[in-house]
């Protein structure tokens, strides 16, 4: 296929999105402060439990502890550069 090594990942986008997987997306978007959803959460969300239990784990990982949520996105946006993630 052309455009990648990986196959084509069908998303569920914010248009689409229904029910749980929609309330879920309100939530990323509301607790992260931001205006879109990533398409790292769109590409799991076929399945709703999936997508409920990441982004349980994600939403933990992020919030501000020992580190403050602006240096932990840092450390986030850096590991993504040096594994060579489109980001």
């Amino acid at each position: 296929p052309s455009g990648g090594i990986l196959p084509s990942i069908k998303l569920v986008t914010e248009n689409e999105a229904s029910g749980r997987v929609k309330e879920i997306y309100e939530d990323i978007k509301a607790t992260m402060g931001w205006s879109f959803v990533p398409e790292t959460f769109q590409m799991i969300a076929h399945d709703p439990s999936h997508l409920d239990s990441y982004w349980a784990n994600y939403k933990q990982t992020m919030t501000a502890g020992r580190l403050d949520l602006k240096t932990k996105k840092l450390i986030a946006y850096l590991v993504s550069v040096m594994n060579n993630c489109g980001v």
